[in-house]
């Protein structure tokens, strides 16, 4: 369904509710979707929190598992598949893309701010907003063709995909590896 087309009528019809029950819960769509889009980020954030590993718990998760907050986020996001579906992937809607941006650009802030002096990003000289700007979305991008797929791969091979591409970009800037290219040598 196109959210643009989207009518107070049809929601109600949907829903088994009348217009004034709709109204008693929303000003209009866009007050809705605004509602929404509030909703699936605070649940969103909840799970970033849950996810978040405790300083004790860092070195064993980073044996096993490199970014708990990316599997968890998609384990969501693949357990509210229609939702995101209709939201992020086909008919997209401005509010919900940028709003999952935001935790997105904070996942990947994180770790450009935690990259060594010896890193690709330091030693190249790009801008630590660029290389948030391209990070944040390329996951955007991967889990929107991810949803329009039907999600052929579990959250966490998406998520180990992702750890695996990613260093590639950013020369281990994000994973913490290093890689000995320069500024000199892109040259």
């Amino acid at each position: 369904m196109d959210i643009e087309k989207i009518s107070v009528n049809k929601i109600a019809e949907r829903a088994t509710i009348n217009r004034v029950t709709f109204y008693l819960h929303y000003k209009d769509i866009p007050d809705m979707l605004e509602k929404l889009a509030d909703e699936m980020m605070e649940n969103i954030y909840r799970i970033l929190r849950t996810s978040a590993p405790h300083s004790s718990e860092k070195q064993v998760l980073q044996e096993q598992e490199k970014w708990p907050m990316l599997v968890a986020l998609l384990e969501h996001i693949a357990e509210n598949a229609k939702f995101y579906t209709v939201t992020l992937a086909f008919k997209r809607s401005p509010i919900f893309t940028d709003r999952l941006l935001k935790p997105l650009v904070g996942i990947i802030k994180d770790k450009v701010d935690h990259a060594g002096q010896d890193s690709f990003l330091v030693k190249s000289g790009i801008p630590r907003d660029i290389a948030v700007w391209f990070g944040s979305s390329a996951m955007i991008g991967m889990i929107n063709a991810w949803l329009r797929n039907d999600m052929p791969y579990t959250p966490r091979y998406l998520a180990q995909q992702m750890l695996l591409l990613l260093p590639h970009y950013f020369g281990g800037a994000l994973t913490g590896e290093n890689n000995p290219t320069t500024k000199e040598e892109i040259k």
